[in-house]
C-alpha cells in the first residue's frame, strides 16, 4: 500500500511540478527563474506548456502580464494584491524556511507550502525532547474557498534533527517517523502511535490525521484523507485559475493586437442552428462575459467592443466573414446589475449548408481586452429530410411582437428564449425547452408523440408525452417544465419522436439545479436583424456561394438581392464578381456602368472589374478609358498600368503601351513578364 501511494504522490509532483514537454533549455536565464523558482508552485500544466513554445521575449512578457492578471483579485486597480502577496511569501520563505537547508527556501517543504498557503493562523514546534524528532505544526483555517477542510494541520519534522523540515504523510511516513527511538513492527502503526501518544499527545494525534475532527482513523490506521488533503493543497494554487486563457493567448497571439493578448476574460458561449420561417437557416451565437471593464464619463458608464466573426470551410477557405461594432452605456443602476451579473452578447447571421467552423473573436476597445468561441457547425443541405435541432434551454420565454418584423437571435418561432450559457436553474425556475423537427411527413404530424424524458443518476426522473398535432407552430416546438420537484442536482432532458412505439429522433442537453436561493441572470445585448425580405439575406447567401465556388446558386441569389436593392454598390460588385467568373461580361456592364457615370466614384474594384469586362468583349478603348479614370480617382497602380499596356498593345500603340508598363515597373520593379515585354518593346524601336 505504501508503495502505491509514494508512486501517487510522485506521479502527482511531477505533473504539476515538473518538466514540461516542451524543451526549457534555450530560455533565457531570467524566464528560466521565473519559471523554475518564481512561479513553480502556482503555475499550471497548460500554462508552462504554452510559455515554453513562446518564440519571442516579447510575447513572453505579454504571457507573463497576462498569467498575473488572471490571478488579480480586482481587475482595473492599480495594484495586483495576489502578486504582491505571493512575492512576499516567496522572499518569506528564501530568508527564514531555508535556515539549516542545504537548498533555498522557496524549495523546502515549509517553503513551498508557505508560498502556496501563505501563513499559517499557529505554528506549535516542539524542540529539545529526546524521544520525538524537531516538529512544526501549522495550523490553517479559514481556507475552505480553497476546497479546503475548516481546519486542518500540516506537520513538518526534521529527521536526524539535521538538515531541512521534511513534510510529514500520515500514511507514508506513519507515527514512528516521529520517534527517535521505535523497534517494533514498522507496520504496526498503533504501537507506534502509542508510544508517541506517551510522549507528545497533540503530535500523536495529528501522526494519525491531519484533518481537525477527522472520525476515520480506526484502529490505530492512519487517515487516507490526509494524504488526499496534502494532494489538494499542492495542487492549490493551480485549481483556482481556469487556464483556457493559456491555450488562447498562443492561438491569437498573432491574431490581435500585442496590448489585447494578455488580457484574456473568461467567457461561457453558445452556438445554435435554427431554420428560419423563409428557409434560411441561421447561427444564433452569445458569448457572455465573465466581466466587462468599462469609462465613467459625465456620470455614464461606457464601453466599445468590436465583434470580429470567420466562418471556414474544411479546407480553411473563408466562406464568410461579419464585423460588429458594439457601443454601451449604462447609468449608475444599469451598471450595478451588470457588475453583479455578466453581460450577453447575442449575434447571428445566415450560413448556406456544409460542414464549417465559426469563431468570433470580441474586444474590449476600451480595456483592450479579448474572448473568443470557436465551434464546429453542419448546417443541413437536404431540406426534407427529418431532422431534430440541438436543444434551447432556458429559464423564460417572451412572446415577441410580430408587428415589429425583425428578426433576433435565439428565437423560435414567436417565441424569444432567455437562457443562461451555463445552464444553472433555480428550483423556483421554470425550464424552457425548444427545438425545431424539419421533415415532418403528415402522418408524423397527425400520430407522432414527442417524450420529454428528464433523467438524474443516469435514471428517468420524470417522462411528459405531448401529440404533435397539439403543437401549433410546427416545425418549432417550446414547451415549459416547473422545476418544483427538481432537487439540487446535474440532470438531462431528453427529447424524443415516437410514431407508434419507435423512436424516430432523439437529442438531449444537460442542466444543473442549484441549491442557491437567487442567481443573476446576464444583460442581454443582442443585434437586431431586418426581416426576412431584406436585400441583406440574398446577397449574405450568395457571397457565401460564390466564396464556396457555387456560381450558378451565387448567381441566382444575387441576383435575387439586386433585384431589391440595384442601389447598392455592394450587391453590384458582388455580382459583377459571379457574371465576370461565368464570363458574362455583357451583364457587368449592364450593373455597373451606373455606378461608373454617377456623380461619386465608386469602389476601385467597380472600375478594376468593369475595364477587366471590356478587355474580354474586345472594347479596348472603353477599356482604357475606365481604367485612366479609376488611376484618377485613385492614384497610379501597378495593375491598372498593366492592363492599359495590354490594351495598347492589343490596339498596336506600342508607344503607349511602353510607357503604361515603364510607369509599373518604376512602383514595382520585380514583374519579370512587364520587364520582358518592355524589353521586347524596345528591340523593335
Amino acid at each position: 500500500m505504501k508503495k502505491k501511494i509514494t508512486l501517487f504522490l510522485l506521479t502527482f509532483f511531477a505533473f504539476f511540478f515538473g518538466e514540461a514537454i516542451s524543451d526549457k533549455k534555450d530560455l533565457p536565464d531570467r524566464y528560466k527563474k521565473w519559471l523554475d523558482e518564481e512561479v513553480v508552485y502556482i503555475i499550471g500544466p497548460q500554462e508552462k506548456e504554452v510559455f515554453l513554445q513562446l518564440k519571442r521575449d516579447r510575447e513572453k512578457e505579454k504571457f507573463i502580464e497576462a498569467f498575473w492578471n488572471h490571478r488579480d483579485p480586482t481587475p482595473g486597480s492599480s495594484e495586483n494584491e495576489n502578486k504582491k502577496e505571493h512575492y512576499r511569501r516567496l522572499n518569506y520563505a528564501n530568508h527564514y524556511l531555508g535556515r539549516g537547508a542545504p537548498k533555498p527556501g522557496w524549495r523546502t517543504d515549509r517553503g513551498r507550502i508557505y508560498i502556496i498557503l501563505g501563513e499559517p493562523n499557529d505554528i506549535m514546534r516542539i524542540e529539545g525532547k529526546s524521544e520525538v524528532y524537531p516538529s512544526e505544526v501549522w495550523f490553517y483555517q479559514g481556507k475552505t474557498n480553497l476546497g479546503l477542510p475548516p481546519g486542518f494541520h500540516l506537520v513538518f519534522f526534521q529527521k536526524g534533527r539535521l538538515g531541512e523540515y521534511r513534510l510529514y504523510s500520515p500514511l507514508i511516513d506513519g507515527p514512528q517517523a516521529l520517534l527517535t527511538t521505535y523497534y517494533g513492527d514498522p507496520r504496526d502503526y498503533l504501537a507506534a502511535y502509542n508510544q508517541l501518544q506517551e510522549v507528545e499527545p497533540s503530535l500523536a494525534e495529528m501522526s494519525l490525521s491531519l484533518i481537525t475532527g477527522d472520525q476515520s482513523t480506526t484502529f490505530g490506521r492512519p487517515s487516507m484523507s490526509s494524504d488526499i488533503l496534502i494532494q489538494r493543497v499542492e495542487s492549490t494554487a493551480v485549481r483556482q485559475i481556469k487556464e483556457r486563457y493559456a491555450q488562447k493567448f498562443l492561438e491569437y497571439k498573432d491574431i490581435v493586437e500585442l496590448e489585447y493578448t494578455a488580457n484574456y476574460i473568461n467567457s461561457d458561449s453558445l452556438v445554435k442552428v435554427i431554420k428560419d420561417s423563409s428557409s434560411l437557416y441561421f447561427v444564433h451565437y452569445a458569448i457572455e462575459l465573465e466581466r466587462l471593464s468599462v469609462n465613467l464619463y459625465q456620470n455614464k458608464y461606457y464601453t466599445t467592443l468590436k465583434l470580429n466573426g470567420t466562418v471556414l470551410d474544411p479546407r480553411g477557405k473563408i466562406i464568410h466573414q461579419f464585423e460588429r461594432p458594439i457601443s454601451l452605456e449604462f447609468d449608475e443602476e444599469q451598471i450595478k446589475q451588470v457588475s453583479h451579473s455578466s453581460l450577453s452578447i447575442h449575434g447571428m447571421f445566415p450560413l448556406i449548408p456544409g460542414n464549417f467552423k465559426i469563431s468570433v473573436l470580441l474586444k474590449n476597445e476600451i480595456s483592450k481586452e479579448f474572448t473568443s468561441l470557436e465551434r464546429n457547425l453542419l448546417i443541413p443541405g437536404d431540406q426534407d429530410t427529418l431532422q431534430m435541432t440541438s436543444l434551447i434551454i432556458g429559464y423564460n420565454m417572451k412572446e415577441a411582437s410580430p408587428a415589429q418584423n425583425r428578426l433576433r437571435p435565439f428565437q423560435i418561432g414567436p417565441y424569444r428564449i432567455y437562457f443562461q450559457a451555463n445552464r444553472v436553474f433555480l428550483r423556483q425556475d421554470d425550464l424552457v425547452v425548444s427545438f425545431q423537427i424539419h421533415g415532418l411527413s403528415q402522418a408524423l404530424r397527425e400520430k407522432g408523440e414527442i417524450k420529454y424524458s428528464f433523467i438524474k443518476n443516469e435514471e428517468e426522473f420524470l417522462t411528459i408525452n405531448k401529440r404533435v398535432n397539439e403543437y401549433l407552430e410546427l416545425p418549432n416546438f417550446v414547451e415549459k417544465f416547473s422545476l418544483d420537484n427538481f432537487f439540487p442536482a446535474h440532470y438531462q432532458v431528453q427529447v424524443s419522436l415516437f410514431i407508434d412505439g419507435r423512436e424516430i429522433l432523439s437529442n438531449k442537453e444537460e442542466f444543473d439545479v442549484t441549491h442557491l436561493e437567487a442567481i443573476p441572470r446576464p444583460w442581454i445585448s443582442a443585434q437586431l436583424l431586418p426581416g426576412t425580405d431584406s436585400s441583406l439575406y440574398p446577397y449574405s447567401i450568395g457571397t457565401q456561394l460564390f466564396n464556396s465556388g457555387k456560381m450558378a446558386e451565387a448567381r441566382a441569389s444575387l441576383e435575387k438581392a439586386y433585384q431589391k436593392k440595384k442601389d447598392s454598390i455592394e450587391i453590384a460588385l458582388n455580382l459583377a464578381r459571379v457574371y465576370n467568373a461565368l464570363a458574362k461580361y455583357t451583364k457587368i456592364e449592364s450593373i455597373l456602368l451606373p455606378f461608373l457615370s454617377g456623380p461619386q466614384p465608386p469602389k476601385y474594384e467597380a472600375y478594376l472589374i468593369m475595364g477587366r469586362a471590356y478587355q474580354n468583349l474586345g472594347n479596348l478603348d472603353k477599356a482604357i478609358d475606365v481604367f485612366d479614370k479609376a488611376i484618377s480617382h485613385y492614384g497610379l497602380n501597378m495593375d491598372l498600368l498593366n492592363h492599359i499596356g495590354e490594351c495598347y498593345f492589343k490596339l498596336e500603340k506600342k508607344k503607349e503601351a511602353l510607357t503604361a508598363w515603364e510607369k509599373s515597373l518604376e512602383i514595382n520593379p520585380d514583374q519579370p513578364q512587364i520587364r520582358k515585354n518592355v524589353e521586347t518593346l524596345k528591340e523593335k524601336k
